[in-house]
């Protein structure tokens, strides 16, 4: 028998000409981990690999074949060799780490922002700017705008600028006193507005604070910071660039194209893209070859109001394109923002502010049952303890009003629990998607609620124990999505800053890359596809540099990522 073998370049250059197989054309296959049966031709095998399968029935591997995009077998180097012929393609991974593709459940690509739009921080990783850099950038775009329209600004994080403080309406009347000026932050739920925007919108310092939101003020009247439901107040003021549908829909392509690079390279296999208007810009990526991550699309708006008018249910689509849950139906502010909902004041305020509920539970109990009654799964987005009892309370109705199995009502955030929540949560088997990279990148905000508080925020412990399938929600653009900056918070609870808040939630290293894969295949209804290395699923991986079981856990976001692979296909190597 002929068989050929292939080194780390040539296996990338290869799979590169397409010499892998894609995922059309499979066909499931039971076969036992270990299992040498008699079966078609794989067209790839990997030997000589650490491989965690995340797997319950068999955690740790050496080997696997994959056949038509799919895990063929997996078992011993000895055992996955004899399945090979004389086509077959072998990758010797010399002790390489290789663990199930990483899933995030909550992400809001931000793909044209991040191509066209004024970045005003980094999207991806911890970086301090100025507020100079930030008015110097928004003048460069101001010069090349016509006057009356919006200059905006994106990704600005009020605890990565080196001046210390927040931005505030005078930095931004420095940017332009003729065009209206806003810098969204980018866990957006608060927005920095100049003078002129203020003066569109009719707002002044006597203007009363709307239901669920706030114009902030300090002694000297309106600082700018206007927070949640308050913002509305900006939609239809001002000009706004209009580009032909032409343009458009070429814009939309090229971002979605541009950020399903970005979540392979990080080694992201399938992302929830909560989103309004892109699924036709993917359908044309996908069309075109340059899908390279699997979509869970959560759908909102127009197109939510399409499928609730037109029949279609949650679970429509393929193992590339499918519905899943709603967007996020907002109920409350945020946690980076300092504006979720709580049952408590929040800490160092002297005016009982306890956040912002954004509607009322009537208006959410109507929403999550007319969303079941038409077969799709409701999704919310709630932060604090008072906004999660609000949204268990509307999901309990609803399964009443209209009884279903495996629902699996989805809580993007799910923020702050306590014990009484976590019991109703099981009860019903929701599924949390958590903030991941939130404990490395956000530490710097977590002594605005201290540590009693955070000791059960973004509780993995505490839902692990509890019986709860938790799974990872980046929330990107608010947080970056980079799943071992993720896994690494996890583990540690330690931020960039090395301040560790709420140690109590650490969790081990195979509790959280469970947590980043199958989890968040169960999150979908989909754990039979995908969220581990077995045989019949998708053939979705990553193959590390490093094993993250064995590096200093302070270390594990430094991983190199060597390859990423969807569907039997490479579609990123280092």
């Amino acid at each position: 028998m002929n068989i050929r073998r292939f080194g780390r370049r040539q296996f990338l250059a290869l799979a590169g000409a397409g010499a892998l197989a894609g995922a059309a054309g499979w066909r499931t296959r039971a076969s036992a981990q270990d299992s040498v049966a008699t079966v078609a031709t794989p067209d790839l095998i990997v030997v000589n690999a650490n491989i965690y399968t995340v797997d319950p029935r068999s955690s740790h591997a050496e080997a696997f074949a994959v056949q038509a995009g799919r895990f063929q077998a997996v078992g011993s180097n000895e055992a996955i060799r004899n399945l090979a012929r004389r086509t077959t393609q072998i990758f010797d991974a010399q002790k390489m780490t290789i663990v199930p593709g990483f899933i995030d459940c909550h992400n809001h690509s931000e793909a044209e922002t991040l191509l066209y739009s004024v970045l005003v921080g980094n999207p991806f990783e911890v970086e301090f700017v100025t507020i100079d850099s930030i008015v110097d950038k928004l003048r460069q775009r101001a010069v090349e705008t016509p006057p009356g329209t919006w200059i905006e600004g994106e990704f600005f994080d009020d605890t990565k600028v080196r001046d210390r403080r927040m931005l505030n309406v005078r930095d931004l009347d420095r940017v332009s006193t003729r065009h209206p000026v806003v810098v969204h932050h980018r866990g957006g739920h608060t927005a920095f507005y100049n003078s002129e925007a203020l003066r569109l919108a009719g707002i002044t310092s006597a203007t009363p604070n709307p239901p669920g939101g706030t114009f902030d003020r300090d002694a000297r009247g309106l600082t700018g910071r206007v927070t949640d439901n308050a913002m509305d107040a900006f939609e239809k003021v001002g000009l706004r660039t209009v580009y032909s549908p032409d343009v458009q829909v070429q814009r939309r392509r090229d971002s979605m194209a541009y950020i399903s690079k970005q979540f392979v390279r990080y080694g992201l296999t399938s992302v929830h893209h909560d989103d309004d208007d892109h699924l036709y810009a993917l359908q044309q990526v996908r069309a075109a070859g340059d899908l390279k991550h699997r979509v869970t699309f959560e759908p909102g708006g127009e197109l939510l109001d399409a499928m609730l008018a037109g029949q279609i249910a949650s679970g429509f689509g393929d193992e590339w394109i499918r519905f899943g849950a709603t967007s996020e139906h907002t109920v409350d502010g945020s946690f980076s923002e300092r504006t979720m909902a709580l049952s408590q004041p929040y800490a160092g305020r002297s005016d009982g502010y306890r956040g912002n509920v954004t509607l009322s539970q009537p208006e959410l109990d109507a929403w999550v049952e007319r969303v079941l009654r038409s077969g799709i799964r409701p999704n919310c987005h709630a932060n604090g303890d008072v906004a999660i009892d609000m949204v268990l309370t509307a999901y309990e109705r609803g399964l009443k009003a209209v009884p279903s199995k495996n629902v699996r009502a989805k809580i993007t955030h799910c923020t702050l629990v306590n014990d009484a929540l976590l019991q109703r949560i099981r009860a019903i088997d929701a599924v949390p998607a958590a903030f991941t990279t939130y404990a490395y990148y956000n530490a710097d905000k977590f002594h605005f609620y201290g540590e009693k508080l955070m000791q059960n925020c973004m509780a993995f412990r505490s839902f692990l124990d509890a019986g709860i399938q938790v799974a990872a929600g980046s929330d990107f653009g608010p947080g970056p999505f980079a799943p071992l900056m993720g896994i690494q918070g996890m583990v540690t609870r330690r931020g960039w800053n090395g301040e560790v808040w709420g140690s109590n939630q650490r969790v081990s290293v195979a509790e959280a890359l469970q947590i980043n894969t199958l989890n968040g295949a169960y999150n979908s209804r989909e754990e039979s596809l995908k969220g581990s290395i077995s045989a019949g699923k998708l053939a979705d991986f990553v193959v590390l540099e490093q094993d993250p079981h064995a590096v200093d856990p302070n270390e594990i976001a430094k991983i190199k990522i060597h390859r990423t692979v969807t569907g039997g296909s490479v579609v990123f190597q280092a």
